[in-house]
């Protein structure tokens, strides 16, 4: 993908599109158009399970879980996804424009092992940096209105449930699990450094 083609002008376009519609404004247009508003009737409106559930085989029960979520998903992921696809777009075109990539050009380089061996090493550090964020934005910023629009029993519904009602010790350990998630996420972040760079070494530091 080169910057400035046609190609690189649209997807820019829905890509910053994505970034800017809130998430529970995208979930309200997700059910206008596909839950039986006035446009099409595809996915359910609400609730993880349908009323059948029980009678469903055991790939029918996947399967229906799916059907379920396949709206609320969307609208939690697509901005994170936005972020993370700009970020990755303007860090690889960053990377492709330094004066390694055109030695290794010069040299003969097929542009399979430029970009495999030279550029996405580079421009991979950046993506892996906010991607604990923008993981973090879409599992917890976001997850109460989304369960509330589509009423989930999820994570972020029950931490605003219990913030109302003061019940202190569940809103404690749902920020409990959210604060574990994040950490885990910041070390799989670490360690996807070390896979991604052999040359970055914490022990020596």
């Amino acid at each position: 993908m080169r910057d400035g083609t046609p190609f690189d002008f649209w997807t820019s376009t829905v890509i910053f599109v994505g970034y800017a519609i809130p998430g529970f404004i995208l979930a309200i247009l997700l059910i206008i158009l596909f839950a039986g508003g006035n446009y099409f009737d595809i996915f359910p409106l609400r609730g993880l399970t349908s009323e059948n559930f029980d009678e469903l085989s055991l790939f029918g029960k996947i399967g229906d879980y799916f059907w379920h979520l396949a709206m609320p998903l969307a609208a939690l992921t697509v901005g994170g996804f936005a972020t993370l696809s700009m970020l990755t777009k303007n860090s690889f075109l960053e990377e492709i424009n330094k004066q390694f990539v055109l030695t290794a050009r010069a040299k003969g380089l097929t542009e399979r092992r430029v970009l495999y061996g030279h550029v996405f090493r580079n421009a991979m550090l950046i993506v892996i940096a906010g991607f604990p964020s923008a993981f973090v934005g879409i599992f917890y910023y976001g997850s109460v209105l989304i369960e509330v629009i589509f009423s989930l029993e999820g994570m972020g519904l029950l931490s605003y449930d219990a913030l109302i009602k003061r019940d202190y010790p569940i809103l404690f350990g749902t920020l409990f699990m959210f604060g574990l998630v994040g950490l885990v996420v910041h070390l799989i972040g670490d360690l996807t450094y070390v896979l991604v760079d052999p040359r970055i070494d914490f022990d020596t530091r």
